[in-house]
This record gives structure tokens, sequence and C-alpha cells, in this order.
């Protein structure tokens, strides 16, 4: 197996260290640790280590499953890793609806094969027929980003519909991460309530602000679960115990004023954004979440020469949008805090400015 490097994650690595503002963060800014109890007790490992029953029962019932049909990870990234590994072969296939985080579609390329289905910009709608008309009689899986990541498109609920019952009508699942889905004002169902073809991962980074806890779970059929819950043994054996002992608060009684918080925050940053965007004459298609994809500016190559000189000149960082196969945008995220962030678009328009 070989796996082509995440074009994004080596761009913060060379870049993200010495800059002064992160102006290219996919999530919420990060909860302080004093709202929560951090003394999990005694440091051992999560059993049974596919989480606690109590706690996979209450993330069960967000999605009209049982417990066995929850498995408790180390963040979405393992969610997804255990759900490909799980059902991707070297004889199958996957549809993947692009653009969207790396990993969505280089991990079941790596594992099988993969037909990528492009949203169509600028609005980044997407053609439910052309991801029918990728489906293969080997094909295992549809994948989904919903919100999506960079765009911040949120496909409407006939959309996410139609798909499942694409993947229902070929025999396959409908894997969905939905890291974004509690930010909306309105969330959507999630794509494993939809029915057994449905498969969803979140964690509790993006939405929550607890990028920290590594905490996060994948919700769908149980032989699914049972077969990514065999792989975890050879992974991560058990989730975080930390991540799991503030699981249990973030999910109970204090889920209500995280959400109204952050939900609250992502509006009032949404809209300064927008304006920035407006003002320096700019386009983007209005998003859900904490991402915006953004056209570049005139007098730039693309949006990597754009986001270099950002950093290179004003110590900023954006990502650029040669990162998701779209070199004419970038992406900027405005789910930190809301000094940084009016800092960060001030440094921004100087340079802006300054091409001008």
């Amino acid at each position: 197996m070989d796996i082509a490097p995440f074009a994004l994650e080596r761009w913060f690595a060379e870049v993200e260290h010495d800059a002064d503002i992160m102006l290219a963060e996919s999530g919420i800014r990060s909860l302080s640790a004093d709202r929560f109890d951090t003394d999990p007790g005694e440091l051992g490992y999560v059993i049974p280590t596919n989480g606690d029953p109590d706690l996979r029962a209450n993330i069960a019932g967000r999605y009209d499953r049982t417990a066995d049909e929850v498995l408790c990870t180390c963040g979405a990234q393992e969610a997804n890793f255990l759900t490909f590994v799980s059902l991707m072969g070297a004889d199958d296939h996957a549809v993947c609806v692009t653009p969207t985080y790396q990993s969505l579609h280089e991990l079941p390329r790596t594992l099988g094969s993969v037909t990528t289905v492009d949203l169509t910009p600028p609005r980044w709608t997407l053609d439910v027929d052309a991801v029918a008309d990728a489906v293969q009689p080997n094909t295992r899986l549809l994948v989904l980003n919903n919100p999506n990541n960079p765009t911040g498109r949120y496909h409407a609920e006939e959309t996410v519909a139609a798909l499942y019952d694409v993947a229902e009508e070929a025999d396959a699942y409908l894997l969905c991460d939905e890291v974004y889905r509690q930010l909306a004002d309105e969330p959507l169902p999630p794509v494993s309530s939809m029915g057994p073809h449905g498969l969803s991962t979140t964690s509790l980074t993006k939405a929550y602000g607890l990028a920290g806890a590594r905490f996060g779970w994948l919700v769908g059929d149980r032989e699914v679960v049972e077969r990514a819950w065999r792989w975890k043994d050879y992974t991560t054996i058990s989730p975080s115990l930390f991540g799991q002992h503030v699981a249990r608060q973030a999910l109970g009684r204090r889920e209500r004023t995280i959400l109204r918080e952050n939900r609250e925050l992502v509006r009032d940053h949404h809209d300064r954004v927008a304006d920035w965007v407006a003002d320096h004459g700019l386009s983007w298609h209005d998003p859900v979440g904490v991402n915006g994809f953004v056209t570049v500016p005139e007098g730039f190559r693309d949006g990597e020469a754009f986001c270099r000189a950002v950093v290179e000149q004003e110590s900023v960082v954006l990502a650029p949008g040669n990162a998701f196969g779209y070199p004419g945008y970038f992406r900027i995220g405005f789910g930190l805090p809301t000094e940084e962030l009016e800092e960060g678009l001030r440094r921004v328009g100087r340079v802006l400015e300054t091409v001008r």
C-alpha cells in the first residue's frame, strides 16, 4: 500500500508553526478545560474498548439506533478510517463527492478504487444522477461530507435522501462525515438515522470546540460497526479515557449551552467575514459551518501563491484551494476567537490593498 501525501497537512506543517494567526482553522475555537471535570480517575483503558455502554446508548438515541450500533473512536478521522478499512478491499469501489477533506477520498483509493463526482461551482451543487452513473457493480460506499469542507455547502435533506436511495439500490452504504452538522441552526437528520444503508461519523472537535478530547464515533449497521471495532483493536484499542470522560459531560446537561454559544459565535463571525469578502470584491458560496471557500483575488497565479504571500507578508495562514484540487480558491476559517479573526482579516486585507 502507498498513500499520497496529505496536501493540506503538509502545507500546515510548512507554514503554521511560525505564523501569528491560523486563519485556516476548520473548527470552532477551543473551550477551556476548566469548564469540565478533568479527573477521570484511574488511568486505564476504556472498558469495553468500543466505549462506555451508557455513553454509546446516549449517542445511539440521537440516531434512532442502539448502543451496539455505535463505536467510540479517537476523533472522526479514526471513525472514517475504520469504516473504510472495514468495507473496502482491493476489488471494491467507492464513489466520493469532492472537493472534500482529502482522507475521505484518498483512504478508499488506497484500499480499493474510487470515482470522484465534483460539486459544481459557484454554488457547489451536487448532481445525484452523476453519482448514480458512477456506481459500479462492486461499489461498496458512497462518501459525502455534509456540511461540506471546504465549500461550506449544506446539501438539502432531499438531496441526501436521494443519495441514500442510490446507495440502497446499489446495496452499498452512504457514509456521511457530519462533523459540522451541529453548527447549523437547524441540523438535518443524520444519515445513519435514514435506514440500514446509512453510516454517520462525527466528533467533538468541529462543533463542540473540544479538539483536544480526541473523541468521535461511528454509527450505523451493526455488522459494519462490529467489523470496525475488530480493526480498532489494531489501532488505538480504546478511545481516549480523558476524551470519553469529557464527552459524557459535553453530551449531557452542558450540551445545550455549548452548542448555543458556538452557534452564536459562528453567526457573528460569518457576518463579519461575509462583509470582508464583499468589501474586497471577492466571492464565496454562503457557507454553513466555519469554513468559506473564497475566490483567489486578481494578481495571484493561484491559491497557493496567494496564501504564500499572505503568510510571508503578514504571518497569517490560509488554506490554498490547490490542496482540494481547486487552485482558483482559498479556504478561510472563521471559528477562532473574535480578536484573532478581526486581526487576521485586517492583515489579509493589507495584502490585498498592496496588490491593488
